[in-house]
């Protein structure tokens, strides 16, 4: 596979280097000096659309960020020490502003609501460093569900004005006392039901609301761990698992649409964390490189979002890592998609 390798700034011009821009494109350019992307990426990098967004394990600072971008640019920021007093690590993994501005977040070792002014108006913390939370979707404005790995673990759903857990079960797990992977998503559908990403058992699940599996799609060689399942408003569910790929599949268990490195050879992917069905039909995909990049140096040759057609050409690639600095990419979500961020299936994400 060829790299591309990162253009010369004096053959673009350097009002055009300078501002990151070709000069007769809206392309952004990439100018790092290891690159897994080609020179002139697609779209109008953070214009292309406002979002919410953030990444895990970024362990080359001592914070880790959620950014809200606008316009073009960084409106908002939140951040949270990569350690906490105890010395445990927190990762910033799942996120989403609602409707009236909060956002709810986890953090591996808890999950939190924020407003606007930054002021936390709810928090839950794990009951030991064994328990981590990946996983959090509000539900309304008053209600967060709550996936707790663990043993046992717990999915939640949790009323954030009383702080009292309203319902709770326990998924079946291959490995109870190996928390980490046990899930990474889970998202309550529209239809009540609970969708669950099996990372360390190869497979999603569909719960009822009693915790009876109603449905169950097993990841098949050669892709393993699913990370992320979203039901799309067509009945189909949106995956990712390794190896850096995105399946659709319906209902039968069948793929009917997929994406991944031989499709867009040009780039280099890592692990597709996160996938968005957008509704002009595209698709967004978190692409996540700490595992796959051990020198963080080479981070920033990476891309970090990707929008890509159902024709599964790239539209949008954004490699971010300077000015600002946005770090691994975990989680987006795009501002400018039409729907309810709190209501269940309204998103497809």
């Amino acid at each position: 596979m060829k790299f591309f390798q990162p253009p010369v700034l004096l053959a673009l011009g350097v009002s055009a280097a300078l501002n990151g821009f070709c000069a007769d494109t809206n392309s952004v350019i990439a100018t790092n000096a290891v690159s897994y992307a080609p020179d002139i990426l697609p779209g109008n990098g953070l214009a292309q659309h406002p979002f919410l967004y953030t990444g895990e394990w970024d362990h080359r600072k001592t914070n880790q960020t959620i950014f809200l971008v606008r316009d073009g640019k960084v409106a908002w920021t939140y951040s949270i020490p990569i350690n906490d007093t105890n010395g445990t690590l927190e990762e910033l993994g799942d996120a989403t502003m609602l409707s009236n501005g909060n956002i709810v977040f986890c953090r591996k070792i808890g999950a939190s609501e924020i407003t606007p002014d930054k002021k936390i108006i709810w928090n839950m913390d794990t009951p030991d460093k064994s328990a981590e939370i990946h996983s959090v979707q509000p539900v309304g404005l008053d209600h967060v569900l709550v996936m707790q790995n663990g043993n046992p673990d717990k999915l939640m759903l949790i009323n954030t004005d009383t702080g009292k857990t309203e319902k709770e079960l326990t998924l079946p797990v291959p490995n109870p006392d190996k928390p980490h992977m046990q899930f990474r998503r889970v998202r309550l559908t529209k239809d009540g039901t609970f969708l669950a990403a099996h990372a360390d058992d190869g497979k999603v699940v569909e719960y009822d609301a009693g915790g009876k599996a109603i449905w169950t799609y097993v990841v098949k060689a050669p892709y393993r761990a699913p990370w992320w399942a979203a039901r799309l408003k067509n009945g189909n569910t949106l995956i990712t698992v390794g190896p850096a790929t995105v399946l659709e599949v319906n209902q039968q268990g069948e793929t009917v649409w997929e994406f991944s490195q031989k499709d867009a050879p040009e780039y280099k992917f890592f692990v597709f964390q996160e996938a968005s069905r957008l509704a002009n039909g595209d698709t967004v995909i978190c692409n996540w490189c700490p595992n796959g990049l051990k020198d963080t140096k080479t981070w920033p040759g990476s891309v970090q979002v990707l929008e890509v057609t159902p024709e599964k050409k790239v539209v949008w690639a954004m490699s971010q890592w300077k000015d600002p600095d946005l770090g691994p990419a975990s989680s987006i979500q795009l501002l400018d998609e039409p729907g309810v961020p709190e209501k269940p299936g309204d998103l497809q994400r």
